[in-house]
């Protein structure tokens, strides 16, 4: 393998993602990392990908595993928080630039074209990729062991545009919109309880 140091070198510095801690919290309420979000966006859209047989696989897992590495340096910049959405995304490009500039051609130009082609949302894989990463934010927040003064109800929202025009999407959407409701109805119960 003529490349084999450059791709370790990017597999290096990448484990950095692993130590990039993002709003949400598992359910035993330590904070989740980037790395964790992205395993298990992975693995969602594997284990849905069967219901979208017109997509590439391939691309679409691809997408889910490269689509946060521009937090590497920066962190991860919670959507609930209203930055600037241009300056966010300039910063990460300039970061994903810099952890592909390690990767030799034409990987470095592939990753980037994906990457780019995710924040684009300029693909069908891209769009499936967008929402099941709403999906699996949506669902930590419902499953984490959460601060007393978590936003629940921002997950109603969250994303919601990514879910329209595929019933796919909308049913899996519908499903997290009712899980939601139910740990809000839940939450509400027990701060009416200790009143």
């Amino acid at each position: 393998m003529e490349h084999l140091n450059e791709y370790l070198d990017f597999i290096r510095t990448v484990e950095g993602i692993k130590s990039v801690t993002r709003t949400a919290w598992t359910k035993t309420g330590r904070q989740e990392s980037t790395a964790e979000h992205s395993f298990r966006l992975a693995l969602l859209a594997l284990t849905l990908i069967d219901e979208f047989p017109e997509l590439d696989a391939k691309k679409v897992l691809s997408m889910c595993l490269i689509h946060d590495l521009g937090e590497l340096y920066a962190g991860d910049i919670p959507a609930i928080s209203n930055t600037d959405p241009l300056a966010k995304s300039k910063q990460e490009y300039l970061d994903i630039c810099r952890i592909f500039q390690i990767l030799p051609e034409p990987k470095r130009s592939e990753f980037l074209s994906l990457w780019n082609e995710y924040n684009n949302c300029s693909t069908p894989e891209a769009h499936l990729v967008k929402a099941l990463d709403k999906a699996e934010t949506i669902l930590q927040h419902n499953q984490g062991k959460n601060p007393p003064d978590f936003d629940y109800a921002f997950n109603l929202t969250y994303g919601a545009s990514y879910f329209k025009g595929d019933p796919r999407l909308e049913e899996l959407r519908s499903i997290l919109d009712a899980e939601t409701n139910a740990v809000i109805e839940h939450t509400q119960e027990k701060e009416n309880h200790h009143l």
